[in-house]
């Protein structure tokens, strides 16, 4: 089940977009969403007598973290080879703001702090219950979906701050979408999903989520250790070799097999 955020001009609603889709996610032209009377995460999934063509609906982040972003950083050794780093002997988490996710087409903001800002595409999981302690083998209880996410960064801010608070923190640094796909298992990613990210239609990020080091349920587990996880709340899992500087203008289209495709633009700030 695809569970989009939307709005057609007035509150944003929330919807389940129906229609058929090609292997990489993408709905098909009829595509439709039918509304829902209120989040999910909270009421469930009670579908209201109204829907609407989804090429006329502008979507939104499909989910508004009441709590918390958590990203995982070098969760995959080419990446963490590009950068010069490490292979982190336990997951290596940091913090987003939950002030930093827009939704599809929403601009990326280029901050004037820095000279380097970054594209990082990655498979985002969505905490469907509160949870702490989750054992690997129960990830798939706590877990509501997966969507894509944009892990901006200002590199050269990270690099100076040598904490990610800054770097990953701006407004707009965490794009969210297009949809929760609520009806994958983490096996379907630890199997190998493909993710590629195109910069102005150039291929740049061409990954699989079998590379992770620390797979899906190893990452609930390990950061329900630390912290309650609550409904809404995102695990960013990482991001494959291929990061790279954005510029104002520059369009970032992030596709995950299954799970369709997140555009955003950069503008300035």
């Amino acid at each position: 089940m695809r569970i989009a955020r939307f709005t057609t001009g007035s509150e944003p609603s929330y919807g389940v977009v129906t229609g058929e889709v090609d292997e990489f996610g993408q709905p098909a032209e009829d595509s439709v969403v039918v509304a829902l009377a209120g989040d999910p995460l909270y009421v469930g999934i009670k579908l209201l007598d109204q829907e609407h063509r989804l090429a006329d609906v502008k979507l939104l982040a499909p989910v508004l973290p009441r709590s918390k972003v958590v990203g995982i950083g070098r969760n995959y050794a080419a990446h963490a080879a590009e950068m010069g780093n490490d292979l982190p002997s336990e997951p290596l988490m940091f913090l987003k703001p939950n002030t930093s996710v827009v939704g599809p087409l929403d601009p990326i903001f280029y901050p004037s702090q820095t000279q380097d800002l970054h594209y990082e595409g990655e498979l985002a999981v969505v905490i469907g219950r509160i949870c702490r302690d989750v054992p690997p083998e129960q990830a798939t209880d706590v877990i509501y979906g997966y969507t894509i996410a944009n892990d901006v960064t200002a590199r050269d801010l990270q690099k100076s701050d040598v904490q990610f608070t800054r770097a990953k923190g701006f407004d707009s640094f965490c794009p969210l979408g297009p949809w929760i796909e609520t009806d994958l298992d983490p096996q379907h990613f630890i199997d190998g999903v493909r993710l590629q990210t195109h910069l102005n239609g150039e291929l740049v990020q061409d990954g699989s989520t079998a590379d992770m080091i620390f797979d899906i349920p190893a990452l609930v587990a390990h950061v329900s250790s630390v912290m309650t996880l609550l409904p809404g709340d995102v695990i960013l899992t990482g991001t494959p070799e291929g990061v790279g500087p954005m510029e104002v203008g520059d369009e970032v289209e992030i596709s995950i097999a299954g799970l369709g495709t997140l555009t955003n633009k950069v503008a300035s700030r």
